[in-house]
């Protein structure tokens, strides 16, 4: 890991999101709660935030951060799911990881609640794609701090 003991501790945020395409069956039954395993979404929210917590234990450089807010934000459109992630912490290193990490996280806890539906005869997913992960916003000092 880099040596970052002499930095200062400032004010860090950072906005990630992703979108994970699905058939409109699937995102039918999103809408109305007919998902065997659950409540996607719900569920991805729960992912993403402890995702958020513990990028330190995925990525092996990353540092464990003193996350002071993170939240999770879903979109259910006409053929996809989106997700937005925010992470807000005071310390020595960004936080756009955590936020690239929860999205991910959460888009693959969709897929994996909904994959049933989103398989074809043969077993493949012809529809199912996690699309446009990326950092939209890392801001570092006084502008960082939470809305």
């Amino acid at each position: 890991m880099v040596d970052i003991s002499r930095k200062p501790d400032v004010p860090r945020r950072a906005v990630a999101s992703g979108e994970i395409l699905l058939n409109p069956g699937t995102i039918r039954a999103i809408r109305a709660g007919r998902v065997e395993k659950g409540d996607p979404v719900r569920t991805a929210e729960v992912a993403a935030l402890q995702a958020m917590k513990r990028v330190w234990e995925a990525l092996p450089h990353a540092h464990p951060i003193p996350i002071s807010s993170a939240s999770a934000e879903f979109g259910v459109k006409r053929d996809r799911v989106v997700v937005t992630c925010e992470v807000s912490a005071t310390y020595k290193t960004g936080v756009e990881m955590e936020a690239l990490y929860g999205a991910a996280v959460a888009l693959l806890t969709v897929w994996d609640m909904v994959k049933s539906l989103e398989k074809d005869a043969s077993g493949q997913y012809p529809t199912a794609r996690i699309e446009n992960l990326r950092v939209l916003t890392k801001t570092k000092g006084p502008k960082a701090r939470t809305r």
